[in-house]
């Protein structure tokens, strides 16, 4: 047996005889039947036949026939033995070998302990007075009202109303099955607390623990070491668990992470509740949504994420509350509240939103970015948007207008529709060349742009256009710049690990 299972062994047994006073004095054992003569090869062994009654120390011992050695004080017992030590505790069993100086019970064969509504079945017990624990070393089993509990060994302390079982432990409720290496249970509390690998698995879900607590009685729980539950579409861990299986509510803390397995999205933090019954999640503490995508993986991090999730328990929509910021390797962006509305792909930003595409940046009141078959199709960017790209050190095109409607080939921006109030600012450049011949700045009701190979190929005024092609030298840095432009290139993530950083 390996040591630090024997020692919990030893825990409760310490626990139960802390206690006891041990006395020394021995008290003989007295008796009756309907026959009592000597053995006839030994004056000192009397035998007793038919309804047989032992008394020692205010136990009373039942059989039909039985030895009773009056040097030693002891009884071999046969045939219907019952052991009456309380009015609700009675042993009952085919043979007993019983000593009346150490005060153990040894009871063979159909042996049932019958402790108020908890009943314990095995074929070999052995029961100690003094301390008042019963123990089995090769197979029983204990039912009560509810629940059925087998293991290969196990110790009852009576006086507790307490079972401690270890290798091969099992625990059936209508409910539910507990499979553990080592686990208590308490009668009267009916709470069962396990020190070693534990399974429980219900038609809703599986949790797995190596330490920790289950109320049998109202359903709530708690886990630690390695623990992790599992439903159809959900898979949760952490370091620590509580869950409440009546209303379906539980929490996980520190190192936590929430998987749906139907579309593979991981949500990671520090403090997780996860509400079954009304279909929602709420992350928070170092909080990461993880989304796969078309081979590329999506890193969001917030103050706090909520998750919301349809019948089938997939999370329908995603929410993040306060220092939005992911990364993604063709896109990323910061705000202060996002929603992803997952069915429709769709990405919604609020409040002081940033988003990159390339060497692009666009900014608005609000940016809703929408997506299908996992690639990106369109973007829309909803008051005073405003697109920015490099075209040098300290040069930037600009383009500025009420509302712009942007579209998406494989993954890239290749189109801008900008509706209202557009202004721009364009360096001019040779063909093939990196050489600026010139500054177009224009004003238009509405623009039409086409981005090629990640910069801006053209522009095109729509309505009541007004421009102006200026020599490089002719405007300085203050007109060479919108009102209302901010380049924020270094709030911008630069890899997975920067979503932290705000």
């Amino acid at each position: 047996m390996q040591k630090k299972y024997f020692f919990l062994l030893l825990i409760p047994f310490l626990v139960a005889t802390s206690n006891i006073c041990f006395s020394q004095q021995k008290t003989n054992i007295s008796y009756q039947a309907d026959i009592l003569r000597a053995h006839e090869f030994d004056k000192s062994i009397n035998v007793l036949v038919g309804n047989a009654i032992f008394t020692h120390d205010g136990t009373l011992v039942y059989c039909d026939s039985a030895y009773f050695y009056t040097n030693d004080n002891k009884i071999d017992a046969f045939s219907n033995i019952r052991i009456k030590v309380s009015d609700t505790l009675n042993i009952y069993g085919n043979t007993l070998k019983y000593d009346g100086n150490t005060k153990i019970a040894e009871i063979l064969e159909n042996v049932k302990l019958i402790d108020n509504q908890t009943t314990l079945t095995t074929n070999y017990l052995n029961y100690d007075r003094k301390t008042g624990i019963a123990s089995y070393f090769d197979g029983g089993k204990i039912v009560d009202k509810e629940n059925v509990l087998t293991s290969k060994i196990g110790h009852y302390y009576t006086n507790k109303k307490q079972f401690f079982f270890k290798t091969n432990v099992l625990l059936v409720n209508p409910k539910y099955t507990i499979d553990s290496d080592t686990l208590m249970f308490n009668t009267i509390t009916e709470i069962a607390y396990f020190f070693g690998p534990t399974n429980i698995v219900s038609k809703e879900n599986k949790i797995y623990c190596e330490n920790g607590w289950y109320n049998t009685k109202t359903d709530k729980s708690q886990f630690s070491r390695n623990s992790w539950l599992q439903n159809k579409n959900q898979y949760l861990e952490g370091d620590s668990m509580y869950y409440d299986r009546k209303i379906g509510y539980g929490v996980a803390y520190n190192n936590v992470v929430l998987i749906d397995t139907a579309k593979n999205i991981t949500l990671k933090g520090n403090y997780i509740e996860n509400n079954e019954l009304l279909n929602k999640s709420l992350i928070t503490d170092s909080a990461l949504a993880i989304l796969v995508e078309n081979n590329d993986t999506l890193f969001l991090h917030s103050d706090t994420l909520r998750a919301l999730y349809d019948t089938a328990e997939n999370i329908e929509y995603l929410l993040a509350f306060r220092k939005v910021k992911f990364f993604r390797s063709d896109i990323q962006g910061l705000c202060d509240s996002l929603s992803f509305v997952m069915k429709d792909s769709l990405i919604n930003m609020y409040y002081n939103p940033i988003l990159w595409t390339e060497k692009n940046q666009l900014t608005a009141d609000t940016i809703f970015l929408l997506s299908g078959k996992k690639q990106m199709k369109e973007m829309f960017l909803n008051s005073n948007a405003f697109i920015v790209s490099e075209s040098d050190t300290s040069q930037y095109n600009q383009v500025k207008g009420r509302n712009m409607h942007g579209f998406f080939a494989d993954n890239q921006l290749y189109k801008v529709e900008v509706k209202g109030n557009s202004e721009t600012i364009y360096f001019l450049k040779e063909d093939n060349s990196d050489d600026v011949i010139g500054i177009n700045k224009a004003i238009s009701s509405d623009l039409l742009i086409f981005i090629n190979n990640k910069q801006i190929e053209s522009i095109t005024f729509i309505t009541n256009p007004e421009g102006t092609l200026y020599p490089l030298n002719e405007l300085n840095q203050s007109e060479r710049i919108l009102k209302g432009f901010k380049w924020l290139d270094k709030n911008r993530p630069k890899s997975k690990f920067d979503v932290f950083i705000w």
